[in-house]
């Protein structure tokens, strides 16, 4: 499937801002199941001061700005080739050691709650298990955006029974890694039926399972991704993979809008939440 992308970030402050800078994790990999034919970012009232690849892989380019600008957009566009792989990525590369995705963050540390979730499990053979663990998360957090924020933790979705996909995924890599798998978080885009226009990034979960390596699971529609998906950034959870983060100094008011359209220039698939 060819997906045509365009992620626009724009940040109005009600004055300058003293000084800003802003991580973008806005650059899709060439990897296992899609292949990015052409991208490109441009920053309109900022400085794009670096870029590099951090410890998981990610291209990140660092964006500043020092108290001129009263507005600042960012825009990310192109086009991403994708193949149906039925959720598996394959073996475990980069500089981070597999045992790393095994670390609990604040966001996915385990409770009572993430236990439960695991204790009534039925299967017990790995990839059954996980797809069961997928559809229990699906079942007890629904899908109900403005809930819950960045900093909401796996135990909190829970307790509240609601969120968006960064809670489903902070769900599962938090009962995965309860079991001693290694798990990890990954944000990218996904194509929707019902809508080109997205108000928001998607994100799933990734568990390594033997003889598989990676396999993603997306608890928010209770499905492995296909080549609907196109990943952005992998980390052991929100923290490491959120497309933009930072900070900024002063007291100016910010107001933020987001616009994502995924367009599809391929087959038609089933309907999906982000």
């Amino acid at each position: 499937m060819r997906l045509k992308i365009t992620h626009t970030t724009l940040y109005r402050y009600e004055a300058p801002v003293l000084y800003s800078l802003q991580r973008l994790r806005l650059t899709p990999p060439t990897c296992p199941g899609q292949h990015v034919e052409s991208w490109h970012i441009t920053v309109d009232g900022a400085k794009v001061e670096a870029g590099y690849n951090d410890q998981f892989g990610n291209h990140v380019h660092l964006v500043s700005t020092d108290g001129e600008a009263h507005e600042v957009r960012i825009e990310a566009c192109g086009e991403v080739v994708t193949e149906d792989h039925a959720g598996v990525f394959g073996p475990h590369v980069g500089y981070c050691p597999l045992w790393l995705f095994q670390r609990d963050t604040p966001r996915t540390r385990a409770g009572k709650l993430t236990r439960d979730l695991v204790r009534n499990l039925s299967a017990k053979e790995p990839l059954a298990m996980m797809h069961d663990l997928m559809g229990a998360i699906h079942q007890a957090v629904a899908y109900r955006p403005g809930q819950t924020d960045s900093e909401t933790t796996a135990e909190q979705a829970l307790e509240a029974g609601q969120g968006v996909c960064q809670d489903h995924a902070h769900v599962m890599i938090a009962a995965a890694r309860s079991m001693g798998m290694p798990a990890r978080y990954v944000s990218g885009y996904l194509k929707m039926d019902e809508a080109v226009a997205q108000a928001a990034t998607h994100a799933w979960a990734e568990v390594h399972l033997p003889g598989l390596g990676w396999v993603g699971f997306d608890a928010a529609n209770d499905h492995c991704p296909d080549a609907r998906y196109v990943r952005l950034a992998t980390g052991l959870c929100y923290a490491d993979a959120a497309p933009v983060s930072g900070m900024r100094i002063g007291n100016a008011g910010e107001d933020l809008d987001v616009t994502v359209l995924v367009e599809s220039k391929g087959q038609h698939q089933s309907q999906s939440q982000s």
